[in-house]
């Protein structure tokens, strides 16, 4: 008889180790492999195989191409969101959408379910909240009162829209959800959250590497098998890295990552993974009590309340493919204690340490007893490189107390040297500062556009345009 292997997981990063250890060699992680069963030991596996194989059978994919994929997409309703997921939710797929709690993952997720309900059926799987619980959501968000009864929901829905397919379950089994999977009736179906799920058949508590691991394979093959849309949520750890093994991030076609302020300000929507798309779109939300909205034109609303005063610098940014301008604020004050500090919102802190360093050395600033703090308004986070040249000039701005002109956009990449860089897709910032009034743009010299000022170094800039 073939023999049950004992295996030891990482809780942390997934791997896997014959013995026990104190440390993961993987991801170097101190008492966090545990200990579960593992597939039975067969001997002569490579003569087995050599029985049981059978030779696959293989199309030219060109010669059955099809588009019938692209004209299974189901659209999300909100057009920004299906940019983001490559055009919409191609049925079949498996898609995993994570976000801090709170943040307003299963919001949006409800709001989905019911327009896509209008053309086909839905179903909500929730392994967290009891019916009740997500009905008062759902009718929240269509703005209609808890006390509203089933029947004058349906009458009131078929009187203004199509009516809605939309079922709810409430379950932690990952062999019923399966099922119900295979039973076909369903064309998208949600699952909120992948942490909660249990495999019958597997040792472990929800939420441990096993469980979450076997749950979404076992589910997206049911997807697979069927055709089913199907939407997962993932947690994140206090880190904001999924929650459970990295298996679970290769297994899905789609991961989706719900960023922001969970207090307020805009939250956005990117891909860190799409097999049917770009990842470089973005799709900007904000809260409202009736849930969340697109952002239609985020740089007006992003500089909606701005105050021109010193420390505060307008940068022409781009975003995946989307132009935005975004206000960067910069705050310089004398250190009280030996080491000043420094600190970032929406701006990675390791880049503005090296800005701080070659402000020092460039120009004749002295920030080594100043405390800055420079914050990103809107909760946007920057990841572009072209944000180097509107910090740098919003620090000295600040330490100087002098302003940039009101009708004047920064962007460009700061050497060590103190160079200014040449950046990617510059007419797409100029264009949008355009539409919103301005009239000139301080970017990198290599760039021929009358509404440039052209900018070759930080210090010939600063002390040509603060004043």
């Amino acid at each position: 008889m073939s023999k049950i292997r004992r295996l030891f997981v990482c809780s942390n990063c997934g791997a896997t180790f014959p013995k026990w250890l104190g440390q993961c060699s993987s991801c170097g992680e101190w008492e966090t492999l545990l200990e579960q069963a593992g597939a039975p030991e067969v001997k002569n596996t490579v003569s087995l195989a050599e029985k049981t194989g059978k030779t696959l059978h293989a199309e030219n994919i060109y010669a059955t191409a099809t588009d019938d994929a692209e004209a299974a997409r189901l659209s999300t309703g909100f057009p920004d969101l299906d940019l983001v997921l490559g055009g919409g939710i191609l049925s079949g797929s498996v898609s995993l959408l994570t976000g801090q709690p709170g943040i307003g993952k299963s919001t949006l997720l409800m709001q989905i379910a019911t327009i896509i309900a209008r053309h086909v059926p839905v179903l909500y799987i929730s392994g967290e909240e009891s019916a009740p619980q997500v009905r008062a959501r759902a009718l929240r968000l269509a703005g209609k009162t808890p006390k509203t009864t089933h029947a004058t929901m349906s009458a009131n829905s078929q009187a203004t829209q199509p009516p809605l397919t939309l079922d709810f379950a409430s379950s932690t089994s990952t062999n019923d959800i399966s099922q119900t999977i295979l039973a076909n009736k369903y064309k998208f179906i949600i699952v909120d959250s992948v942490q909660t799920l249990a495999v019958a058949e597997i040792a472990g508590a929800p939420g441990g590497v096993a469980q979450v691991a076997n749950s979404g394979n076992l589910l997206i093959r049911a997807a697979k098998a069927t055709g089913t849309a199907l939407m997962l949520v993932g947690h994140v750890t206090k880190d904001g890295n999924l929650a459970g093994p990295k298996t679970l991030e290769h297994m899905v076609d789609v991961v989706l990552n719900f960023e922001g302020d969970r207090y307020g300000g805009f939250k956005t929507i990117r891909a860190s993974k799409n097999r049917f798309g770009a990842t470089s779109e973005l799709a900007i939300f904000e809260m409202h009590d009736k849930g969340l909205s697109e952002v239609k034109n985020p740089s007006a609303a992003l500089l909606a309340e701005r105050q021109n005063v010193d420390g505060s610098i307008i940068f022409a940014a781009i975003d995946g493919t989307r132009p935005l301008l975004v206000e960067i604020q910069a705050l310089v004050s004398k250190s009280s204690f030996g080491y000043p500090k420094r600190t970032a919102s929406g701006f990675d802190l390791n880049r503005l340490n090296l800005l701080i360093a070659v402000l020092e050395q460039r120009t004749k600033l002295t920030l080594s007893d100043k405390d800055i703090f420079v914050n990103v308004v809107g909760g946007i986070r920057l990841t572009d490189a072209a944000a180097d040249l509107a910090v740098c000039m919003a620090i000295a701005s600040a330490a100087a107390s002098r302003k940039l002109a009101d009708d004047l956009v920064v962007f460009g990449e700061v050497g060590l040297g103190g160079e200014i860089r040449s950046v990617s897709t510059p007419e797409k910032r100029i264009n949008e500062a355009k539409k919103l009034g301005f009239t000139a743009a301080i970017a990198p010299y290599t760039i021929k556009n009358q509404f440039v000022k052209p900018a070759r170094d930080l210090t010939a800039i600063l002390n040509a345009y603060l004043h």
